[in-house]
C-alpha cells in the first residue's frame, strides 16, 4: 500500500517536470481538492470540500439513499417514531467497530450528540461545532441498552432524519477524541469504508480502504486527496493524469474534457444557491431599497450565460429549484434593470459611499469566484456604487465571513449546498442565527415574520403545510433583500476514463465506496 501511494504522489509531482509520464497507479484513485481542509472532524466543519473526504471515512444513523436526499438505513439498521413525533428509537447493527477497533454501539453514538450539544460534557472543549444547529431540537440521548439508542426532541421535528445524513450527523470514535482532545480533527476515527492513513499538510490526505467494512470493502485500496487551490494547476494535472477525478470543473474547461476520449465528464443539478451576503446592520445595505438595487443592478442572466457558460441559472429566491417540493415557482428573479436600480439609489438617498467586496479565491461551490466578483463589482459600479473588492484564500475567507460582516465589510460571495428547504434560510436568515448566536446570518437580517414561518415549518409534519409556509417565507425574503441572488448551479465532475462506477449525489458529497479503478 505504502508503494502505491508514493506512485501515485510521484505520479504528481512528476506532472511538473514531465507530463507526458504522470500516471496514477491502477486502484488508487488520486482526487483535486479545491483546498485544504480545515478539519477531519465532522462535527466541526462547515464546507463541501471537506465533507467531500469525511463521507467516506465515516457512517452517519441514517445516509442518503443513492441518487436521492431521501434518509435510509446505516448504522441503524431500523427505526422507530412515536405518534407524537418526540421520540426516535434506533436500533444498531450488531458487530459494527471503528477503525480503532472500539465497538460502535448505543453508548458511542450518545457520546457524539452529548458531545455537540451539552456544553458540560466534558469533550465539549474539542469543538466549535458549528452546524449542531442541525440537532438543536434535541432534548436528550439515551442509550435503552448496547444496540438501541433513543432521542427526544423538544417538538416534533420534520428534517430530524435527513439531518442525520447529513456529515454532521456522522458517528466519531469517543476513544480517538478522548485520546486526541482538541487534535481529534487531525487523526479521525470513523466507521466508514475507508479508513484514516496519513494528512499531510497543502500535500494530501490519505485514506485506505477499510477490510472490514459493514457493508462491504470497498474496490479501490487507497483514495488520495490533493488540495489543488488554483484551477488552471488541478486543470493541467488532469489533463497530465496527474488526477483521476476534479470536481467543480470550471466552465471552459468542460469542453475540452469532452472531447477527449480519455476523460469522462458528469453533471447533475442539486440543491445550490450562489448569492451575495449583504450587511444589513450599517452602511448603505441597511437600507432595502439599496438591497434591492443591488439585485436589479447585476446582470445575472449575463454572468450565467458567460461567466458560468450556462452550467447555472439565475436564482430567483433563497431556495433552489432542487426542492421541488417546497419552491416557489411564481417567484421571477429579479430583472437586470440598471435605470431601476439608479432610480431606487436615488429615493434612498445613496451618496456614493465606498463598499467593501468580500470575494475569495476558490471554495465549495463557488463558481470562478474571482471572475463572478470582478463582473459583479462592474455591474455595481455602472450604476454608481463604488466598490472595492478585497480576494482571500477560501478557508482565510470563511473565518473573516462567517463570524459576521460587521465593521469589515458590506458585501460577500457565498454559496450553499443543502440537504433540506429547511436547512439554509434556518441557519443563515433567522434572526437567532446571527453569528453571535452560533448561525450564519453574517448580514443580519432580521424579520420576526420569517423567523414565525421558518419555525413552524420546523415542526410541522404535514409536507403540504410545510410547502406554503416554505414558500410565503421565498416571497417575503425576496422582497427584503438581504441578499442578491444569483444563481443555482449544476455541479460537474470529471474522471478519468478508467474510473469505473463514479457517480454525483444531489448532496454535493463524493461517494466513492463503490468506485473502482483498475
Amino acid at each position: 500500500m505504502r508503494k502505491l501511494i508514493a506512485a501515485a504522489m510521484t505520479a504528481g509531482a512528476m506532472f511538473f517536470a514531465s507530463p507526458v509520464f504522470a500516471q496514477t497507479p491502477p486502484n488508487v484513485l488520486v482526487v483535486g481538492q479545491i483546498a485544504e481542509p480545515k478539519s477531519l472532524d465532522p462535527h466541526a466543519v462547515t464546507a463541501v470540500n471537506d465533507f467531500r473526504i469525511l463521507m467516506n471515512v465515516y457512517d452517519g444513523l441514517t445516509r442518503y439513499k443513492d441518487g436521492t436526499l431521501e434518509p435510509e438505513p446505516a448504522l441503524a439498521e431500523s427505526w422507530e417514531i412515536s405518534d407524537d413525533g418526540i421520540t426516535y428509537t434506533f436500533k444498531l447493527r450488531e458487530g459494527v467497530t471503528f477503525h480503532d477497533g472500539t465497538p460502535l454501539n448505543a453508548e458511542a453514538v450518545k457520546f457524539n450528540f452529548d458531545r455537540m450539544l451539552n456544553e458540560d460534557h466534558p469533550y465539549h472543549d474539542t469543538g466549535p461545532f458549528p452546524l449542531a444547529f442541525y440537532f438543536s431540537s434535541v432534548d436528550a440521548v439515551k442509550a435503552v441498552d448496547d444496540l438501541t439508542v433513543e432521542f427526544t426532541l423538544k417538538e416534533p421535528f420534520a428534517p430530524f432524519l435527513s439531518n442525520l445524513s447529513y456529515p454532521t450527523g456522522l458517528i466519531v470514535s469517543p476513544e480517538a477524541v478522548k485520546e486526541h482532545g482538541k487534535d481529534y480533527g487531525r487523526n479521525p476515527v470513523g466507521t466508514g469504508a475507508f479508513r484514516f492513513e496519513e494528512w499531510q499538510a497543502n500535500s494530501r490526505v490519505v485514506i485506505t480502504r477499510n477490510e472490514d467494512y459493514w457493508d462491504g470493502a470497498p474496490p479501490l485500496e487507497a483514495v488520495i486527496y490533493r488540495p489543488i487551490t488554483d484551477t488552471n494547476t488541478r486543470i493541467a494535472e488532469m489533463l497530465s493524469g496527474g488526477l483521476d477525478v476534479m470536481v467543480e470543473v470550471p466552465p471552459d474547461s468542460l469542453q475540452q474534457f469532452r472531447d477527449d476520449a480519455n476523460f469522462s465528464v458528469y453533471e447533475q443539478a442539486g440543491p445550490h444557491v450562489w448569492f451575495l451576503i449583504l450587511n444589513m446592520k450599517e452602511g448603505p445595505f441597511t437600507e432595502k431599497a439599496v438591497r434591492q438595487a443591488a439585485n436589479y443592478a447585476i446582470n445575472k442572466k449575463a454572468l450565467v450565460e458567460n461567466i458560468l457558460q450556462g452550467t447555472a441559472d439565475v436564482a430567483a429566491g433563497p431556495t433552489p429549484p432542487a426542492f421541488a417540493w417546497a419552491y416557489n415557482e411564481e417567484l421571477q428573479p429579479y430583472p437586470y434593470d440598471p435605470d431601476k436600480a439608479r432610480q431606487l439609489l436615488e429615493e434612498a438617498g445613496y451618496a456614493g459611499e465606498e463598499l467593501t467586496f468580500y470575494v475569495t479565491e476558490g471554495g465549495s461551490g463557488m463558481l470562478d469566484p474571482i471572475a463572478m466578483g470582478t463582473a459583479i463589482q462592474a455591474d455595481l459600479q455602472a450604476v454608481g456604487m463604488k466598490v472595492n473588492i478585497e480576494t482571500y484564500e477560501w478557508n482565510t475567507f470563511l473565518g473573516k465571513v462567517n463570524p459576521g460582516l460587521e465593521g469589515k465589510a458590506d458585501m460577500a460571495e457565498m454559496a450553499w449546498m443543502t440537504n433540506s428547504p429547511d436547512t439554509l434560510p434556518f441557519l443563515a436568515l433567522r434572526s437567532e442565527a446571527w453569528p453571535e448566536k452560533g448561525g450564519f446570518n453574517s448580514g443580519y437580517y432580521a424579520n420576526e415574520k420569517v423567523d414565525e414561518l421558518l419555525n413552524k415549518a420546523r415542526t410541522s409534519t404535514d409536507q403540504d403545510e410545510r410547502a406554503a409556509l416554505y414558500k410565503e417565507m421565498q416571497e417575503i425574503v425576496q422582497d427584503d433583500a438581504p441578499w442578491v441572488f444569483v444563481a443555482n448551479w449544476k455541479q460537474n465532475a470529471v474522471t478519468g476514463a478508467n474510473v469505473e462506477n463514479f457517480k454525483l449525489q444531489p448532496s454535493f458529497f463524493l461517494m466513492l465506496q463503490d468506485v473502482a479503478k483498475p
